[in-house]
């Protein structure tokens, strides 16, 4: 009896160590360690490390994106696999993560909104649809033979009875409601950055630019040198459709984010040299 219950506490003690490095129990998204942890989903959160960082910001008339897109080859023609969706005319969609998962939650996202406005002849509330898209990524970590999605995604609309509306859902299908929400590489440094600026007190033409400036700041010249901005908006500035921002107001962005980094490195160089 001795050796058993020494036998016994021997095996938890491995049990344990091995569910702290997830050895024997993340070969399955339907399985849980005995410290009550699903390591696919930890894994599939793990995913989004590696792609570019993206914004979603819900201002005082609408919400916007701005999305860090990184460039792998110089041979990758400009503006391909764009991380911003339209999936209802009045509901943008932004993802990080890989994007040929982002795309199969995307297709379902506009199938839900499409069988919706067929079914009660009127668009999907935003809620809603972050509902059903939660609960269809929550299916893929529930059975062995599928995988959790290894995305995350953003959705955003605007309308004048609701007003702006901001949610986001992770791979494990849990979803938020969110007023700045960052998902991605530097999520942690862009979080920061959000929280310095009040943006229920800005407009979206006024908030696409500090969006701007946060991804160029958070972005790891050493590590990604390349990358292309990508913005879009759904708001009154609209009429309450999800759109890529025009051409003027892009560039302007960009400029302004790029002369407030240039602003930033020349005060820190004159400190430098004064101490």
């Amino acid at each position: 009896p001795a050796r058993i219950t020494v036998c016994g506490a021997s095996y938890r003690s491995a049990a344990c160590k091995m569910s702290s490095i997830g050895t024997g129990y993340d070969l399955s998204a339907s399985q849980f360690s005995p410290d009550g942890r699903v390591f696919q989903v930890e894994y599939a959160m793990k995913a989004l490390e590696n792609s570019g960082t993206a914004l979603g910001i819900r201002c005082k008339d609408g919400v916007v994106f701005a999305v860090e897109k990184l460039v792998q080859s110089k041979l990758y023609e400009s503006g391909a696999n764009k991380r911003y969706f339209t999936v209802d005319r009045h509901i943008g969609m932004v993802v990080a993560g890989l994007i040929a998962d982002a795309r199969q939650i995307v297709e379902n996202a506009r199938s839900e909104a499409t069988d919706y406005r067929k079914f009660y002849s009127s668009p999907i509330p935003v809620k809603q649809l972050t509902d059903r898209v939660s609960n269809f990524m929550h299916v893929y970590t529930l059975y062995s033979a599928a995988r959790p999605f290894g995305c995350s995604v953003m959705l955003g609309s605007y309308d004048d009875t609701d007003g702006p509306l901001l949610f986001m859902a992770d791979p494990s299908g849990l979803s938020w409601g969110y007023k700045g929400v960052a998902i991605g590489k530097a999520k942690q440094a862009a979080k920061t950055e959000l929280e310095k600026v009040k943006w229920d007190e800005l407009t979206c033409q006024e908030a696409i630019k500090e969006a701007a400036k946060i991804i160029y700041v958070v972005h790891d010249e050493v590590k990604d040198k390349q990358f292309e901005l990508e913005l879009s908006w759904v708001g009154a500035v609209t009429d309450g459709k999800h759109k890529a921002v025009p051409r003027e107001v892009f560039v302007e962005a960009e400029q302004y984010a790029k002369d407030a980094i240039a602003e930033s490195d020349s005060e820190d160089e004159a400190h430098d040299t004064a101490t």
